[in-house]
C-alpha cells in the first residue's frame, strides 16, 4: 500500500480536470495521458479508433454501391438498423465517457472504474457479431431442412452393405428449345415393358438470372406405366453430352411411388444444364424413370470398402510422417538448445538461425504445406506425408529443444569434470535424461499427425479426407457419415494406444 501511494504521488496530472476532459473530446485518451494514466489513455485511443474504423468498414460493405458517406450510412441503417444504431450510440457514449473519465483521472482519489471498458466490450462484441454474420434465427429456421442429411451422417450404415442391383426403366427424348429442330418421336410402347412419355416433347432448360437465382424451365408432364407397383421410382436426366444426373426440385432428388398398377403421372421442371458454346444443331436430351431393386446376398458397399482403404492410408501417412519427423527433429533439437549452443558466438548464431527456421516452418499450417507439396509431387498421400513431415520436424524440434534446456545440469558437470568430450557429454549426460520426454512428445506427435491426415486430404493430400470431401460435394451424406465414423473410431483407438505406450515407457 505504501509503495502504491508513493507511485501515485510521483505520477501527477499536468493539467486540471476540465482541460483534460476538453482535450479528450478532440483526441480521445490524450486527457488521460496528461493526467498520468498512460496505459488507460492509449487503450481508449486504440479502442475508439479501432471500433470507429471497423464500423466504417462494415458500413461500406453494407452499402458498397452508394457513393457518398451519408448515403452509405443511411443505406446501412436501412439494412441493419439495430446494429448501426447500437454502434453509433456506443461510440458516442464512449467518446463522452472518455472526456468525463479524463477529468476524473486528474483527481488524487481517482479510481479506475470498469464501466468504460464494458462499453468497449459491447462495441467489439456487436462488431464481431455483425462481421461474423451470426444468425441464430436462420440456424433454428433451417434446422428442419438440415435434420435429414445430418441423420444420414449420424447413422450411415445402410450404405455400408448392399445387394446386387436390378434396374428397370424407360426414357423419352426432349428437344431443348421448341422450334430448334424436329420434335423427337413418341416412344414406342412394347407390351410388358416399362413405358414413359413426356408432354410436351420440347422445352427450355432452367437458367440463372443476373443474381444467380433459378429461372424455372418448362414443366414436363411425365406419364409412365408398366413399372413395378408401389415402388419408389427415380427420375434421371441425360444431357446432350451423355452426362447422367438426378435432377432436384425444392432441394430434393426427384422420386415418387408408382400406384398399384405400376403407373404414374408426374410434373418435372426441366433442370439447369449448360449447353457448350461449341454445340451445333438441335440439342436432344433425355429423361428416364428408373426403379432400382436389390437382389442376391449382402456384399460390402463401395463407401465402406473405400473408407477402410483410405483409413489405412491415413494411419500410415501419420506413421510415416511421424517417423521422418522424429529422425530429422532429434539432431535439429540439439542445435536449437541454448544450453548446448551457448559456448561461442558461432554456436549461438547457429542456435538463432535454427530457432528462426523452426518458427517459420511451424507457423505455416500443414494444410498450406500440403498445397505446396501437391504442386511439388502431385496429388496423393506422398504430398500429405511431406506436409506433415515438415510441420513435425518444426514442432518436435521445438519441444525436444525445450526439454533439453530444462534438463538437470548436475550430470553434465559431473561428466565434464572427468574430461569427457562434448559428444560424450551429450551421449552420457543429456540423452539419458531426454528419453522419457522424447518418447512422450513423439507419441503425442503421432497422434496429431493421424488427426491431421484426415484433414489435409481436403486439399489433395490423400487419405480419408480426400474421400470425405468428394462424398460431401456429391451430397452423399451416408457415405460421408461412414468416413466420419471411422475417423472418430480410429482417433479414439489411437488415443487409447498412445496412452498405454506412454504409461509403459514414460
Amino acid at each position: 500500500m505504501a509503495l502504491r501511494k508513493i507511485q501515485q504521488k510521483e505520477i501527477k496530472s499536468i493539467v486540471p480536470g476540465p482541460v483534460a476532459g476538453i482535450v479528450s473530446l478532440f483526441v480521445p485518451g490524450l486527457g488521460q495521458v496528461l493526467a498520468g494514466s498512460f496505459q488507460r489513455g492509449f487503450l481508449l485511443l486504440g479502442s475508439l479508433g479501432g471500433s470507429a474504423g471497423l464500423f466504417i468498414w462494415r458500413v461500406h460493405l453494407l452499402a458498397h454501391r452508394e457513393i457518398n458517406l451519408m448515403a452509405k450510412f443511411l443505406k446501412a441503417f436501412d439494412r441493419r438498423p439495430f446494429f448501426v444504431g447500437l454502434i453509433i450510440a456506443c461510440i458516442l457514449l464512449l467518446w463522452l465517457w472518455n472526456a468525463w473519465d479524463a477529468c476524473r483521472q486528474t483527481k488524487p482519489e481517482k479510481k479506475s472504474g470498469p464501466a468504460i471498458f464494458i462499453i468497449i466490450v459491447v462495441i467489439f462484441f456487436s462488431l464481431g457479431w455483425q462481421i461474423s454474420e451470426i444468425n441464430p434465427y436462420k440456424m433454428f429456421k433451417e434446422l428442419p431442412d438440415a435434420i435429414p442429411p445430418l441423420s444420414r451422417v449420424l447413422w450411415p450404415w445402410e450404405a455400408a452393405v448392399e445387394r446386387e442391383k436390378e434396374i428397370i426403366g424407360a426414357g423419352a427424348e426432349i428437344l431443348v428449345g421448341c422450334g430448334e429442330g424436329e420434335l423427337p418421336p413418341i416412344p414406342e410402347e412394347v407390351p410388358g415393358q416399362p413405358y414413359i412419355m413426356s408432354d410436351p416433347r420440347c422445352g427450355d432448360l432452367s437458367s440463372l438470372d443476373e443474381n444467380n437465382q433459378i429461372i424455372r424451365g418448362t414443366t414436363l408432364k411425365l406419364t409412365g406405366r408398366g413399372f413395378a407397383p408401389n415402388t419408389k421410382t427415380q427420375i434421371w436426366w441425360i444431357d446432350s453430352l451423355g452426362n447422367e444426373f438426378r435432377p432436384r426440385q425444392e432441394g430434393q432428388y426427384v422420386e415418387f411411388m408408382t400406384d398399384v398398377k405400376g403407373s404414374f403421372e408426374f410434373d418435372l421442371i426441366m433442370p439447369y444444364r449448360l449447353i457448350p458454346p461449341s454445340a451445333k444443331g438441335p440439342q436432344y436430351q433425355r429423361v428416364e424413370a428408373k426403379q432400382i431393386s436389390s437382389i442376391g446376398k449382402l456384399i460390402v458397399g463401395d463407401p465402406l470398402r473405400l473408407t477402410l482403404a483410405r483409413m489405412a492410408e491415413t494411419i500410415f501417412m501419420g506413421m510415416m510422417a511421424s517417423f521422418f519427423g522424429i529422425i530429422f527433429a532429434i539432431p535439429v533439437s540439439f542445435l536449437a538448445s541454448r544450453n548446448l549452443m551457448s559456448h561461442s558466438w558461432i554456436t549461438m548464431l547457429i542456435y538463432y538461425i535454427t530457432r528462426t527456421i523452426l518458427n517459420i516452418i511451424r507457423a505455416i499450417e500443414p494444410l498450406i504445406w500440403a498445397l505446396i507439396a501437391v504442386v511439388w509431387v502431385g496429388l496423393g498421400p506422398f504430398a500429405g506425408i511431406i506436409a506433415l513431415t515438415f510441420h513435425s520436424v518444426a514442432a518436435l524440434g521445438k519441444l525436444y529443444s525445450e526439454a533439453i534446456e530444462s534438463i538437470d545440469p548436475g550430470p553434465i558437470e559431473a561428466i565434464q569434470a572427468t574430461g569427457a568430450t562434448r559428444l560424450q557429454t551429450i551421449m552420457y549426460a543429456v540423452v539419458p535424461q531426454m528419453i522419457p520426454p522424447f518418447v512422450s512428445f513423439s507419441i503425442y506427435r503421432w497422434d496429431i499427425n493421424v488427426r491431421m491426415s484426415t484433414i489435409i486430404g481436403l486439399v489433395g493430400g490423400g487419405g480419408i479426407g480426400f474421400l470425405l470431401v468428394q462424398y460431401i460435394r456429391l451430397l452423399d451424406y451416408r457415405a460421408a457419415g461412414i468416413a466420419v465414423w471411422f475417423i472418430a473410431i480410429t482417433v479414439a483407438i489411437l488415443d487409447y494406444v498412445s496412452a498405454e505406450i506412454r504409461q509403459r515407457f514414460v
